[in-house]
C-alpha cells in the first residue's frame, strides 16, 4: 500500500525544492494537490517520479519539477485568472486553482476532460472550470487573461492564442527544437511578446503546436 501522502513530501523535497522553487504559494500548493488523483489509474503508483506522465490523447502530466519552476517563474498571484492549455486529467489545474482566482483548464480530448472535471470538483477546485476545444484555441470568450500556461511542448504559438494575454501578462512554454528544449516566459506588450529563457526543458510537442513541415525541390 503506498502512502501518497509521504510520496508528496518526498515528491517536493527531493524534486521541487532543489530545483530553486522558493515561492511558499507554489510548495503548499504541490504539497496539497494529489497528483495520484489526476493521473490514469494505472500509473498511479508512479505518480510522484521525477518524469512526465504520458497520456494517450498525445497529452502529458508534466513532471513535477518542470511545472513547479514554470510557477514559479509566473508568480502567479490570487486575484488573476489563468488559462490552463492542455490540462489531461486536471493536475495542473489543481495547482493553479490554489495560486489564482480562477483557471480555465483547456483539453481538447473530451473524455479525458470529463474525467478531469469530475476529479477536480470532487477535489474541491471550485475555482477551475473547463473548456472543451483544440487547444490552440484557448477559451477566448473568458479572456483575456493575466496568465497562460501551455502543459507540453510547442514549436509555434499561434497568434490567436498569443491575442488572448492581457498587455502585462504572462505566458510559459516548453519550446523545443528536436530533442532539446527550453522553457520560456513571455510578457505581453503593445508591441508584442518579449520573450526570456528561464530553465533547460522538454515535453512532447501539444497537438496543433508544431511547426509546418516545408519543402523544397
Amino acid at each position: 500500500m503506498i502512502d501518497y501522502q509521504a510520496a508528496r513530501i518526498a515528491m517536493v523535497d527531493g524534486q521541487v525544492r532543489p530545483s530553486d522553487v522558493t515561492l511558499y504559494p507554489v510548495i503548499d500548493a504541490m504539497l496539497k494537490v494529489p497528483r495520484e488523483a489526476y493521473v490514469p489509474d494505472d500509473m498511479r503508483p508512479l505518480a510522484y517520479v521525477g518524469k512526465h506522465i504520458d497520456l494517450k490523447n498525445g497529452g502529458v502530466v508534466l513532471a513535477p519539477r518542470i511545472l513547479a519552476k514554470m510557477l514559479e517563474s509566473l508568480n502567479i498571484k490570487q486575484d488573476e485568472m489563468v488559462l490552463d492549455i492542455g490540462i489531461g486529467l486536471g493536475y495542473s489545474a489543481a495547482v493553479i486553482a490554489r495560486l489564482a482566482e480562477a483557471v480555465i483548464a483547456v483539453e481538447e480530448n473530451s473524455e479525458l476532460a470529463s474525467v478531469a472535471e469530475t476529479t477536480l470538483s470532487e477535489q474541491s477546485a471550485d475555482n477551475a472550470v473547463v473548456h472543451v476545444g483544440p487547444l490552440v484555441e484557448g477559451a477566448a470568450e473568458h479572456g483575456p487573461y493575466d496568465v497562460i500556461v501551455v502543459e507540453g511542448g510547442v514549436q509555434v504559438l499561434p497568434d490567436s492564442l498569443l491575442s488572448q494575454l492581457k498587455v502585462g501578462g504572462r505566458i510559459a512554454a516548453i519550446f523545443m527544437d528536436g530533442p532539446s528544449g527550453q522553457c520560456r516566459i513571455g510578457v505581453r506588450t503593445a508591441a508584442g511578446i518579449s520573450w526570456d529563457t528561464v530553465f533547460d526543458a522538454t515535453a512532447p510537442v501539444l497537438s496543433g503546436f508544431s511547426a509546418e513541415k516545408t519543402f523544397s525541390f
